[in-house]
């Protein structure tokens, strides 16, 4: 009797939440329509935690990146820069993220490349930028930074349950923690947080974040690398700086490049070599400290990547015609002899990258006698070097959903090169935790709990409230069509 009993109820259940699955428009759960009553009721536990374990729920959220590139010719960070870098930075329409490339900011000397590294110039930089990020908002720096910024990995740790802070997607809170223990929050005021920086001879990067952000996303496996490409393959002189990492389900990888220089032919040639050869020799590698979830080990392995830098990519035009078209403001005609963009078109180099359309000057090369005139031209000057202008500074994306927003330079006398900035909106894939719809199922279905052991009630309209058939009888009555079991 209780068997015939109890497969009537699940056959009553079944048919009821087939109903209510189709009603809200979901249909895996036509693969129990195989089995038996007997089955479907002894497996009754196993469908509901099948029921919640679907792919977890992914939704975005926009990340508004700032990508800027700047071959500062040697010079050291002065004080009287904090105008420039104010303005290059575009801090009126403030970012969630700075990556800021630089090139030269050691003279390319001898003793500088194949000597020891100093981080001395980086360190400079970067107090220089944290103090115009910062200061912008009122949250200035009073610290100085006494011990130079590691460039080996970085990690994070989760705080802890008593700690944690709940963020959007359910992840917890996490901080950041540098793996010899010498970089901490020294400002606790700051805005915007030194995520990463790396330093090679004079290629440098610097990647800032919104410190709201590390409360609201899962940052994870911030790695950086270094290719040296330059003399003889292989010194820094050439080469790139590299970070790679997570924001919650998105991996990023942002390369700043300094590649060969020269503008004879063939030399196009030498720099699409060492475009190969960071691509070849970039890696992450995984470390004993990184979490559970995998990162990509090299540069395409990531979801959205970013090169910039100065790529010394020059113009397949005779320099008299180049300086007229520019005297015209005629980009587009300019940009039919740019060398970067033919290697695109042929696929030369960077197959399936792109680059903003570009509607601004050659920012290469400016006369350091005279900043406002570009280097060389008729009649040359003493001591000038002559240089076909070019844009030797630029900013490639690789990925999808990637939408940039402005690409532009800034004016800065600073240097023979103008700065190069671009600024792009990111989707970020913001996983939710998959257990998070168990306590919802189990809200709306009560535990069936056999005959024998149901314990007394006292009130039968309680007891009735209580059962799976009042519960399917309440469902049919609610429905608006009255469909019958």
């Amino acid at each position: 009797m209780y068997n015939e009993d109890r497969k009537t109820k699940t056959s009553t259940f079944r048919k009821w939440f087939k109903r209510k699955n189709k009603r809200a428009g979901a249909n895996h759960w036509n693969e129990i329509s195989d089995e038996s009553e007997d089955e479907v009721y002894d497996n009754l536990d196993d469908v509901f935690v099948r029921s919640t374990e679907i792919d977890p729920c992914i939704s975005t959220n926009e990340l508004r990146i700032f990508v800027g590139t700047w071959n500062v010719a040697g010079r050291s960070p002065v004080g009287s820069l904090a105008v420039d870098l104010d303005e290059w930075l575009n801090l009126k329409d403030a970012a969630d993220m700075y990556v800021l490339g630089f090139q030269e900011i050691v003279p390319l000397r001898t003793r500088n490349v194949i000597g020891a590294e100093d981080p001395t110039e980086a360190t400079n930089w970067n107090m220089l930028i944290g103090k115009t990020l910062n200061d912008k908002y009122g949250c200035p720096w009073l610290t100085p930074m006494i011990k130079p910024i590691s460039s080996d990995n970085y990690h994070y740790m989760k705080v802890s349950d008593t700690g944690r802070r709940s963020s959007f997607s359910g992840y917890s809170g996490i901080q950041m923690r540098e793996k010899l223990g010498t970089q901490h929050d020294l400002y606790g005021g700051s805005k915007y947080k030194l995520m990463a920086s790396k330093k090679m001879v004079g290629v440098f990067i610097s990647v800032w974040m919104k410190k709201e952000l590390l409360r609201k996303y899962c940052i994870s496996n911030v790695k950086v690398c270094s290719v040296a490409c330059g003399i003889m393959g292989y010194l820094g002189n050439k080469g790139s700086v590299s970070v790679s990492m997570s924001i919650e389900g998105t991996s990023f990888c942002f390369i700043a490049a300094h590649l060969a220089s020269g503008e004879k032919k063939g030399d196009e040639g030498r720099r699409n070599h060492q475009v190969s050869e960071i691509f070849r020799r970039t890696t992450f590698l995984r470390s004993p400290k990184d979490d559970d979830n995998p990162h990509p080990l090299t540069i395409l392995g990531h979801d959205r990547i970013f090169w910039f830098g100065d790529l010394n990519y020059r113009l397949y035009l005779e320099d008299s015609l180049a300086r007229y078209l520019i005297k015209q403001n005629d980009w587009k005609a300019l940009q039919e002899f740019d060398q970067l963009r033919k290697e695109l078109e042929d696929g030369g180099v960077f197959q399936g990258w792109r680059e903003g359309n570009i509607k601004f000057a050659p920012t290469y090369k400016y006369s350091s006698s005279n900043c406002n005139r570009y280097s060389g031209g008729l009649p040359s000057r003493t001591g000038e070097k002559q240089r076909t202008p070019a844009w030797c500074d630029r900013i490639l994306w690789y990925g999808k959903g990637v939408k940039q927003l402005s690409y532009f330079r800034s004016e800065s006398k600073f240097s023979d090169h103008r700065p190069v900035s671009a600024l792009f909106s990111i989707p970020v894939e913001i996983m939710k935790p998959t257990n998070s719809k168990v306590v919802l199922m189990e809200k709306i279905l009560p535990t069936i709990t056999p005959p024998g052991e149901i314990e007394p009630s006292n009130s039968n309209e309680e007891s009735k409230s209580s059962t799976l058939l009042s519960l399917i009888a309440k469902d049919k009555e609610a429905s608006p069509t009255n469909a019958k079991l």
